[in-house]
């Protein structure tokens, strides 16, 4: 269910975006960069939105989803930035999965600390990592990156924002959890499967 296998079309949306960075002068890796900056204000703003140190409102999970969103299209253009100025290389890569996997961390650790679920959200952030893990485990021994599975980053970035942005308005609860502890208990579960499903795509391939 990915959104990777629209990779193609992405390109093709986010074309304007990519002239933009282009036009102010931003290399590939400086997208990387900036993509990374803004998952740390956003977990950051997670953080707060779930009532951390005494705060809260809906406009802090707002805008945290809204950021999430950028770092999303800004993680999508980087590499078609970098093949347009003819800096692509392994070192760029190697930067932007490296900054991916500590946005990954600092979005979920913001997330989970905003509600005070330490544990789900470290089964959360495990799930999310093995499951990025797996899929570069493949190239590393002669495969093609994996990107398959239930959920991908993409998707994760897609569901982090349009549940954030609906938990600005629900702050309840259900079952005693609130709508962003739920959201941590799928990247649990689903991050884990996805993994496991990339495993068992990589070990047939190589058996």
């Amino acid at each position: 269910m990915t959104l990777d296998r629209f990779r193609s079309f992405a390109d093709r949306l986010f074309e304007p975006v990519v002239d933009a960075a282009e036009a102010v002068g931003l290399t590939a890796n400086g997208v990387s960069v900036l993509a990374f900056a803004l998952s740390v204000v956003a977990g950051a703003l997670f953080l707060l939105a779930g009532g951390a140190f005494g705060t809260g409102g809906p406009f802090l999970y707002l805008a945290g989803a809204a950021l999430v969103g950028v770092n999303g299209i800004l993680d999508a253009i980087d590499g078609t930035l970098a093949r347009r100025q003819g800096t692509a290389s392994p070192a760029g890569d190697l930067l932007d999965h490296v900054l991916d996997r500590y946005a990954d961390i600092v979005i979920i650790a913001g997330l989970a600390g905003g509600v005070g679920r330490y544990a789900l959200g470290l089964a959360a952030v495990t799930g999310v990592l093995m499951t990025s893990y797996l899929g570069t485990q493949a190239q590393a021994v002669g495969l093609d990156r994996v990107y398959g599975g239930l959920v991908g980053r993409a998707d994760r970035l897609v569901i982090v924002v349009f549940v954030t942005a609906v938990a600005a308005f629900l702050p309840g609860t259900l079952g005693g959890l609130t709508l962003v502890g739920w959201l941590l208990v799928f990247f649990a579960v689903v991050g884990h499967l996805t993994a496991v499903q990339r495993f068992y795509h990589a070990f047939g391939a190589l058996d």
